[in-house]
């Protein structure tokens, strides 16, 4: 039997192609094991290159996108750029959080929001997990400061890799296969999860079943962690087939 319908909200980059691929992909799969359905709607925020000052004139532009979103009365918003968010300063997922509900709400649409940012950090502790390892596709700055963020909400990062892709489309044409080998790099015995993409727009979906076998590590990425975050919003039961363990039903 068909269950109710959701619509699902996103905030997106302009330049983004993979949360638009990657979340639908993960709520579609769903579909083949629980009754509830969904449609996917995004508006769009101004940005090409991944450096803090076009990320800070993007997030200026995400108070437009949540009333946008919310004149389609969508059930869920999820803010999809992780980098966006934790260039602004520690916490500050909260703070974003915080003011676009606020907009839903006046505009009469009041819908809940997650920021992927937010969403892996909540991810990271749901999964009690203490000590991580990152892959992200940004330039070093800007992946020292997405370190300092998760740091800074009580992990240990204990390595990291930055792919240093400055061109936003470029990080959406990095090819996932290549997300093994780099993972085999870095010191993940010594962590409690990996994170495979602290990036919405790196894919990486297609190979986190991959590494967790490969490893006997629970896997993490930014779009595993919102879709995770968009449904516990939706009071749904927290499951997609193969999309690791945060998806796996356990938690």
């Amino acid at each position: 039997m068909t269950g109710r319908i959701y619509r699902i909200g996103q905030i997106v980059p302009s330049s983004n192609t993979t949360m638009e691929t990657e979340i639908p992909a993960m709520l579609m799969a769903r579909q083949a094991i629980e009754p509830e359905r969904f449609t996917f709607h995004s508006s769009r925020m101004r940005m090409k290159k991944v450096v803090k000052e076009e990320l800070a004139a993007m997030d200026a532009e995400s108070d437009r996108c949540a009333l946008e979103l919310s004149d389609a009365r969508v059930d869920v918003l999820g803010y999809a750029c992780l980098v966006a968010i934790m260039a602004m300063g520690r916490g500050y997922h909260r703070v974003s959080q915080e003011r676009l509900t606020r907009h839903t709400a006046a505009n009469g649409g009041a819908a809940p929001v997650v920021t992927s940012a937010g969403a892996l950090i909540d991810a990271l502790k749901v999964m009690n997990a203490k000590r991580v390892v990152v892959v992200a596709p940004y330039m070093k700055p800007l992946t020292e400061l997405v370190v300092d963020y998760i740091s800074s909400e009580g992990f240990e990062v204990v390595d990291f890799r930055a792919l240093e892709i400055p061109d936003n489309l470029d990080v959406a044409r990095h090819d996932p296969r290549l997300l093994p080998a780099i993972v085999r790099s870095l010191k993940y015995h010594e962590a409690d999860v990996i994170v495979l993409s602290a990036c919405v727009q790196m894919p990486s979906l297609p190979v986190v079943a991959m590494v967790e076998a490969l490893t006997g590590k629970p896997v993490l990425t930014a779009a595993v962690a919102t879709t995770f975050a968009m449904l516990r919003e939706l009071d749904l039961r927290c499951v997609v087939p193969g999309a690791g363990a945060l998806l796996s039903g356990v938690f």
